[in-house]
């Protein structure tokens, strides 16, 4: 199951509206993809007067393919432009064996 994993840099400034900006954004995107969990994290020090944020989403049983991981970074990537600083990494990992 592979989840998808995208983090970004934004100003300390501007941690509250960005957290409102993802999370209402996350929600829309959940309505739209029954079972889709999604998460974010921060940073709790910040660099450069920046924090690293990220979103972390999940999809039982199958995970996250391309199409769906495309969707989701297009609607977040759009939504949360005005505070983004440089680029969004996205990245896919799988469960390991423990």
């Amino acid at each position: 199951m592979r989840e998808l994993f995208i983090y970004y840099r934004a100003k300390v400034e501007d941690a509250q509206a960005l957290s409102a900006a993802v999370l209402a954004a996350q929600a829309k995107v959940q309505s739209a993809c029954p079972g889709l969990q999604a998460r974010l994290l921060r940073r709790p020090d910040s660099r450069d007067e920046h924090h690293t944020w990220m979103e972390i989403y999940a999809l039982a049983p199958h995970g996250i393919d391309d199409t769906l991981a495309r969707q989701i970074e297009a609607q977040l990537a759009a939504a949360l432009a005005p505070w983004i600083v440089g680029p969004r990494h996205a990245e896919g990992f799988v469960p390991c064996a423990s």
